[in-house]
């Protein structure tokens, strides 16, 4: 067994068993309740949290993430290694029924995100890897027949035009910015409009090529994407220092932040005045 199916194993097996539970969820009615910050969650946020755990635990490396409670980072910080999930990625997108939902799970170690897998329940497909790993695209069906992983090539240089994806519930007028060096530097750009990581099945496909966040998120929400991004030759820097992201952090906030083709210059997608 190879590094990269030794690493994923649990994670492959979690997430499938996750997005059943979650769409067996989805198709019929379902409470939405309201958390303290006026974000809204869901039994099938609980339900995938519950089966996700359940699977991560065995290996013995804690869990951080959303719809869980966090330990303090004074316990945090003598962690080597850990967990970083989101059991339901775009908890908007589920309640409106569009699709746009995922299951994160990323492994963080000093750190640094070394391993990523997004699962898409609806599409049930997966992608997942790392920097020093390789990146992969596979179905439900082919989870355990390895042969029939579909390896990420490396993302090809830009040609017209560059596309830009953003998400849905978060659109602010800083983006504009960014469109206007690209435009000054390709003839024209294309926009996406996506919730969720599900972004990151786009990113990775070279179907888009920047995707700009100038709004708050959490580690769990990008942690996962940026170790598989960065296996083929994305990037996703913070906006302010052109750093990339790190995790388990004190504040489990990211910065605003840029993800990006690094065959895209990086004084166009990177600018102070961001």
């Amino acid at each position: 067994m190879s590094e990269l199916q030794e690493i994923s194993n649990l994670p492959v097996q979690a997430a499938i068993h996750a997005s059943r539970e979650i769409m067996a969820i989805y198709k019929d009615e379902f409470e939405r309740i309201e958390k303290e910050d006026g974000s809204p969650v869901t039994a099938a946020d609980f339900k995938s949290s519950e089966v996700l755990r359940s699977y991560l635990n065995q290996t013995d490396i804690p869990i951080t993430g959303e719809e869980r409670e966090k330990a303090p980072f004074s316990t945090r910080k003598t962690w080597g290694k850990c967990w970083c999930i989101d059991p339901l990625d775009g908890t908007k997108e589920f309640i409106r029924k569009n699709g746009e939902f995922v299951i994160n799970i990323a492994l963080i170690e000093n750190h640094r995100s070394v391993f990523g897998l997004i699962a898409s329940p609806v599409q049930e497909k997966i992608i997942l890897g790392g920097p020093d790993l390789g990146a992969y695209e596979f179905s439900f069906s082919d989870a355990q027949n390895y042969s029939n992983w579909r390896k990420l090539k490396p993302l090809h240089p830009i040609v017209d035009p560059i596309t830009v994806i953003s998400s849905r519930s978060h659109y602010t007028g800083d983006i504009l910015s960014l469109i206007h060096r690209i435009e000054e530097n390709y003839n024209k750009f294309e926009s996406i409009k996506m919730g969720s990581a599900l972004k990151f099945f786009h990113l990775v496909n070279g179907k888009a090529d920047v995707y700009p966040r100038f709004a708050p998120t959490m580690e769990w929400d990008i942690a996962a994407g940026q170790a598989i991004f960065e296996a083929i030759g994305g990037a996703i820097i913070d906006i302010v220092s052109g750093e990339p992201l790190t995790y388990n952090k004190e504040d489990l906030k990211n910065p605003f932040f840029i993800a990006y083709n690094k065959h895209v210059p990086k004084n166009i997608v990177f600018s102070e005045q961001d």
